[in-house]
């Protein structure tokens, strides 16, 4: 009797053993599926289907009441289902709320497409084609310490060897070097870890059979010498006019003296001297300074912060072809080179999980990724976002695809402006602009891009009167949403950045408790400008505002003031009110 008994038990074990594989064999196949289906499952993967559009704008509000001399707000805000005004919930809240979730499902989907497109689009060896500039070899890259430390831009569709070498001769640097097929940096240094030339195997998404690098890998060019006269440089202003500081040779690191020499002269000469001086120190020369026949290069400093500009008639009798006064020829004349200032360039991610969450809140067009630009710069750490764009991560913003509750980052973008969204964080920077130069802004966007405009045509649509009706009302619930529900809110109004950006990151940093030192925050005001802004101010033949639109936005400009002072905040700058 125990014979068989043991038969049986032993039988039992053996099946059990039996399933538990089989087991462990069905899960692992059923990921291995799963796997597949997410990454396209290569050449029979299943597609993706293609995203709704998105729905159309909202219908507009009723401008708020003013009754007594005060404002009132309409019944706008949350998305939790409440109003400011009377409980109501808005019929637009859900089209609103549907729109940013389909923008998170299309920033995602783009992320997730350029992350894996480059590494995976192997090519056939190259021909030979001939290049612009000295070619200089395949060199290893890594994201983390960069070989090319200066400029980096991107163009995922038209990215050729000479474009990208034009660029970097433009911003004042030596080397160019194409990585991915689509990305070029540029720096003043040839980088030290060369790799096999067959390493470089991609094409230029531009220029077939041409090498744009590879995974991990920079095609490094040398860019061609032009003469200083013939040199074109972008992203060249002029800065203002200057008083002489006291001790000159401490301030200013290079002094040359020429005969006839204007301002494009001493910009290229600080510009290509910047080339030199990179080869023996770690200090770019941003600043050309001008009292002719001299030329001065350097950049800003305690000793000269550039924060007490002089009347500029001073500087006109200064550097004439006649007599100058004394007085006069203590002036300078001083001009940002397209050299960046690399004392701030350094960003990483928060050494440790941060015990707060802070929000960067704005209305979409109020300039939210050009602060978050700031912000890093001023603070050395990364933004971090509530969406996932993958164009702002390949330009850099490396919190993009972080997750915004990672606690890894120093503050967090976001447009959204509900209770229940606005309550998840412990202090938010909201930020305010113009909410005519809004609406033009965010229409310039959906028509035309990040850093396009939108078309006669487009303004003259029916498309735009329907678009500032509502979305003028969303401009107001924004500010108000935060004010109400935010537990700590740090105001700043964007005119009052772009006119005091030193004194106003300065106060950025204090309310996100980092250390900004005066240095890093006289390079991020050289560094201010970034690649995040439309090339001009493109003038329109017309006004596209009518009257009834300025009666309304007019209305709301005037709620959120109140609300503003009510709240112990700065109302908004008096250019915004109704005249």
């Amino acid at each position: 009797m125990a014979k068989p008994f043991y038969r049986l038990q032993r039988f039992l074990r053996r099946t059990q053993l039996l399933l538990l594989f089989l087991g462990v064999a069905y899960i692992m196949a059923g990921s291995v599926l799963l796997l597949q289906r997410a990454s396209g499952g290569g050449a029979g993967g299943v597609a993706v289907p293609p995203l709704p559009s998105l729905p159309s704008p909202p219908q507009a509000l009723e401008p708020p009441v003013l009754q007594g001399g005060h404002s009132r707000p309409g019944p706008w805000v949350g998305r939790d289902g409440g109003a400011v005004g009377d409980g109501t919930s808005p019929r637009w809240l859900a089209s609103r709320n549907l729109e940013i979730r389909q923008l998170r499902r299309r920033w995602f989907h783009s992320l997730m497409t350029e992350q894996e497109n480059p590494r995976t689009q192997r090519v056939q060896p190259h021909r030979k084609v001939r290049h612009k500039g000295t070619y200089m070899g395949c060199f290893l890259d890594d994201s983390k310490d960069r070989a090319l430390k200066g400029s980096v831009f991107y163009d995922f569709r038209k990215m050729t060897s000479s474009m990208c070498q034009d660029t970097c001769s433009e911003s004042g640097y030596q080397f160019a070097g194409l990585e991915f097929g689509s990305e070029c940096y540029c720096g003043n240094r040839v980088p030290h870890s060369r790799t096999r030339d067959e390493d470089c195997n991609l094409d230029c998404r531009g220029e077939k059979g041409a090498p744009c690098g590879g995974v991990g890998r920079l095609s490094v060019y040398k860019v061609e010498e032009q003469l200083v006269g013939q040199k074109r440089y972008r992203n060249v202003r002029y800065r203002g006019c200057f008083k002489r500081p006291a001790n000159v040779s401490a301030v200013f690191l290079f002094h040359t003296v020429q005969t006839n020499l204007s301002s494009q002269t001493c910009v290229a000469v600080c510009t290509d001297k910047t080339q030199r001086w990179k080869a023996e120190a770690s200090t770019e020369l941003p600043l050309a300074i001008l009292r002719r026949p001299d030329c001065f290069c350097g950049y800003a400093s305690a000793r000269f912060s550039l924060h007490e500009p002089a009347d500029v008639s001073h500087c006109v009798t200064a550097n004439t072809s006649g007599p100058a006064s004394p007085t006069d020829r203590e002036f300078y004349q001083v001009y940002q080179t397209p050299v960046q200032d690399s004392r701030c360039m350094d960003r990483k991610f928060l050494p440790e999980k941060s015990s707060q969450l802070v929000a960067l809140s704005s209305f979409p067009g109020a300039g939210n990724t050009w602060v978050r630009h700031l912000v890093e710069l001023a603070s050395g750490y990364y933004t971090g976002s509530f969406y996932f764009d993958g164009s702002l991560y390949n330009k850099g913003f490396k919190g993009e695809k972080d997750y915004w509750k990672s606690g890894r980052t120093v503050c967090v973008k976001t447009h959204e402006s509900g209770r229940h969204e606005i309550e998840m964080y412990d202090a938010a920077i909201l930020l305010i602009r113009n909410p005519y130069r809004c609406l033009m802004a965010e229409f310039n966007r959906k028509c035309a891009g990040h850093l396009g405009y939108a078309s006669e045509q487009h303004w003259r649509s029916k498309e735009w009167p329907e678009f500032v009706g509502s979305y003028a009302s969303w401009w107001a619930s924004h500010v108000l949403d935060w004010l109400r529900f935010g537990r700590r809110v740090l105001v700043v109004h964007y005119e009052e950045l772009q006119g005091a950006l030193y004194p106003t990151m300065r106060a950025v940093t204090a309310f996100l408790n980092t250390t900004a030192s005066q240095e890093r925050l006289l390079c991020t005001e050289s560094n201010q400008d970034g690649h995040f802004k439309r090339s001009g101010a493109r003038q329109r033949p017309f006004d596209p505002f009518t009257p009834e639109m300025k009666r309304l936005i007019d209305g709301y400009i005037l709620t959120v003031d109140q609300a503003l002072r009510e709240g112990n905040h700065t109302g908004l700058p008096s250019e915004y009110l109704p005249r």
